[in-house]
């Protein structure tokens, strides 16, 4: 199982935020092997992995550590894929806010989980999953996201004052007063989530440029795109996605995967067994695939890494590593990085 990976639409954003700094973004994009061609493909992804080493590479070239916040400062519906133009032809707020979070699939996938838009105390909240532990990786990524939110219900409602608060789960970066630039609302950072928080007035506020037959339309062919995005996986890899964001900490039981596919527990077993494989055997091959992944594609420590599996400690991750790939898990991160930058030197060289 892959980490996941996201549109190159967020590679343009990301170019762009680079072009605006006064910077130049080709020498990056070549070292990845990204050019106008690929940036122009409607289906063309990047790993998670490769999009925060990219971004993490830019953020060094550039000394721009804020890179994320001015991505999201660049946001507009199209780099937002079909969620975007479908959210901007919604009736309201509320509406533009389910099209971006229900249809994030047709743009990214991630196996820490999806974001999601819910009702608290009659305020909107726009949730964006957790991703930590964080680091000079990923820090960008989240502020790529709350800040592209806050930039699209302006561009949407032509006001600035929608939000309540924005809530940050990592500490203040050193680069905090760039925040009160992007977000005229209270912004807490140590929070239990990454979220923005909507007045309750905002959600019947009107789109500005809606329109009920386009919505109509654009919502037929992002359920239809939704439709075959998932038809096009089996029960098990449905399953696996499932227990992705479960494994934070904790090892998942079947009857808490099976409440994420909205499922009864016999059901899935019933289903898996249909496929010749057991929950069990799918939870641990999760594990292992995602554990491969974070070594080999991340800079989390051993034991970062074993809390994101939900192993009890760095030992029992280390130990079960080298049961499944006969090699300690830190000689296999040496080896695949030296495989990985002679791979990004020959790219960049040619």
């Amino acid at each position: 199982m892959r980490l996941g990976d996201i549109s190159v639409a967020y590679v343009e954003l990301m170019a762009r935020a680079v072009e605006e700094s006064g910077a130049r973004p080709q020498a990056v994009l070549a070292q990845y092997q990204l050019d106008d061609v690929k940036l122009a493909s409607p289906d063309a992804r990047i790993s998670i992995p490769r999009f925060m080493r990219m971004g993490h590479a830019c953020i060094e070239a550039f000394s721009i550590p804020w890179l994320g916040l001015d991505m999201g400062r660049l946001t507009s519906p199209p780099a937002m894929g079909l969620a975007g133009l479908l959210a901007q032809s919604a009736a309201d707020i509320r509406s533009a806010c389910r099209a971006l979070t229900e249809y994030e699939l047709l743009s990214s996938f991630n196996a820490r989980g999806r974001s999601q838009f819910l009702l608290e105390k009659g305020r909107g909240v726009a949730q964006f999953y957790s991703i930590s532990p964080y680091n000079e990786y990923n820090l960008f990524v989240v502020d790529s996201v709350l800040s592209g939110w806050n930039r699209f219900m302006q561009l949407l409602s032509g006001r600035h004052d929608l939000l309540a608060r924005v809530e940050f789960e990592f500490s203040a970066p050193v680069y905090r007063e760039r925040y009160s630039d992007i977000f005229q609302c209270e912004v807490h950072f140590g929070a239990e989530r990454n979220a923005v928080v909507l007045h309750d007035w905002a959600l019947d506020l009107p789109v500005q440029q809606r329109c009920a037959s386009t919505y109509s339309a654009l919502k037929q062919l992002a359920d239809r795109e939704l439709e075959r995005v998932r038809l096009g996986l089996t029960f098990r890899e449905l399953t696996e996605r499932a227990i992705g964001p479960l494994l934070n900490g904790q090892t998942p039981t079947l009857e808490q995967v099976a409440q994420r596919l909205n499922m009864a527990p016999w059901t899935v077993r019933r289903r898996l067994t249909d496929e010749g494989c057991s929950f069990q055997q799918v939870l641990n091959d999760t594990r292992r695939d995602l554990a491969v992944s974070y070594v080999r594609d991340t800079s989390l420590t051993l034991g970062e890494i074993a809390y994101v599996l939900g192993f009890g400690s760095a030992t029992a991750f280390q130990r079960a590593f080298k049961r499944w790939t006969g090699e300690a898990p830190g000689r296999f991160r040496e080896r695949s990085g030296r495989a990985y930058i002679s791979t990004a030197s020959s790219t960049s060289s040619s």
